[in-house]
């Protein structure tokens, strides 16, 4: 007899209030993705999404799985308390169990730590046998070859256009101080088969889709080689991928993706200040070369979304105008802002917890999108979050989308809709 298997894909209630008013609300591909490992002759499949589905707890299942990050970890230990109540095993695998796994065991039966393509279906087999163990550890970086492609045909309350997500390569070659990827993955920048990647990306059900990867041009020679072949294949899709500022001054890997179908790249500039730069430990990105590189991503007509991040030890409460003033003159078409957040286990949460410098101890805060979670250096936590959140409303004014889009000149339809939907998102912000 088929066991029942539940599928949590969870969002941070607060989080989706604001992407709910975007436009550009792409699903999270990590259920989906594991769903693909299941054999649906030994399991019944459902999977719901916090963003578009309620989770009920008047339903029963044999087995209960949620990927589990940081800001979300306090809501999956409420559900994961009702479903184990009601007799379901509960098994918690993604970034907070991972980085924080002896917190995590406590709140469910089974913990998956690291990266899961061996070890989710190594738990699955055993959780079939009956011998399922309290963790599973990935203790080498697996194979990218020959994976399956999500599932997303279990996503039921989601439109197809927002379907389309796929990765190409796992990791980052660079070590922000702020960023948990090391902590998470095992600490190797791979490629996937170029012809695997292509196929992946002819099956989505959507004419748009994002590169998941968190640094498409991690190489940029398998960036090259994977664009040429997007090319040569017949593909009319347009993407977007997030890739690091320093990697675009290559004029050729840029003339590559256009032709594609990239419309965006996402660049991680997170500041212009040269003293919170070295304390990110980006220095990679070199303030003297920002504009000419931002002007080469516009002249192959690519849009370019800024990750912006106000906090470190460089800023004061000059930061947030100099920054909106470096974003219209360099016609930065896009940002996605957040509040420095010292995610656990990453350099930076060791330097403030020793440095006595965290406000909070609960997880749920450490969204880096409502809440200051530690004492900033040059300005206080409340200055630092009404910076935030002026930047972020002067940046997607009208005025604002006006003087940055006669810089840019680069898809200005899209632009504005983009745009706009992140000012319709911010309108009621407090």
């Amino acid at each position: 007899m088929k066991k029942s298997l539940l599928l949590i894909q969870p969002e941070n209630p607060e989080i989706r209030a604001f992407r709910h008013k975007q436009l550009n609300n792409f699903s999270q591909m990590t259920m989906p993705y594991l769903a693909a490992f299941v054999d649906e002759n030994l399991f019944d499949i459902t999977l719901w999404d916090e963003y578009a589905d309620i989770v009920t707890f008047d339903e029963s299942f044999d087995l209960v799985a949620m990927t589990v990050n940081t800001p979300n970890s306090r809501h999956c230990y409420e559900m994961a308390e009702k479903f184990r109540t009601s007799g379901s095993y509960v098994v918690f695998g993604g970034p907070h169990p991972t980085l924080e796994p002896e917190e995590a065991e406590a709140f469910c039966d089974t913990i998956i730590i690291g990266e899961a393509e061996e070890i989710w279906p190594a738990f699955l087999q055993d959780f079939l046998d009956g011998k399922a163990q309290k963790s599973y550890m990935s203790d080498h970086y697996p194979s990218l070859e020959h994976l399956p492609q999500p599932r997303w045909d279990l996503l039921k309350n989601r439109s197809k256009t927002m379907m389309g997500v796929v990765i190409a390569t796992r990791g980052c070659p660079y070590a922000c101080s702020f960023c948990n990827m090391k902590q998470i993955y095992h600490d190797c920048y791979r490629t996937r088969p170029v012809a695997e990647v292509i196929a992946e990306i002819k099956a989505l059900p959507a004419h748009y889709f994002v590169f998941w990867d968190d640094n498409l041009f991690g190489s940029v020679d398998f960036a090259k080689d994977l664009f040429r072949e997007m090319a040569k294949s017949g593909i009319k899709k347009k993407f977007a991928a997030q890739v690091t500022l320093a990697d675009c001054n290559d004029t050729e890997l840029l003339a590559l993706a256009r032709k594609a179908g990239c419309l965006t790249l996402f660049c991680g500039i997170e500041t212009f200040s040269e003293k919170s730069l070295r304390h990110a430990h980006k220095t990679v990105n070199k303030l003297s070369d920002e504009e000419a590189i931002i002007q080469l991503i516009h002249h192959n007509k690519l849009l370019i979304q800024a990750g912006i991040v106000f906090g470190f030890d460089g800023d004061d409460k000059t930061c947030f105008d100099l920054t909106l003033e470096k974003c219209e003159r360099y016609g930065i078409d896009g940002v996605t802002v957040s509040l420095l957040t010292p995610l656990p286990k990453t350099p930076l949460y060791h330097q403030f917890k020793r440095q006595n410098r965290l406000l909070s101890s609960d997880w749920t805060d450490y969204n880096a999108k409502t809440k200051v979670v530690f004492q900033p250096k040059n300005m206080s936590a409340d200055e630092l979050f009404t910076g935030y959140q002026t930047f972020r409303k002067k940046f997607y004014s009208l005025n604002s989308f006006i003087r940055r889009a006669k810089v840019s000149k680069t898809h200005l339809l899209i632009n504005f809709v983009i745009n706009f939907g992140y000012w319709r998102a911010l309108k009621h912000t407090k």
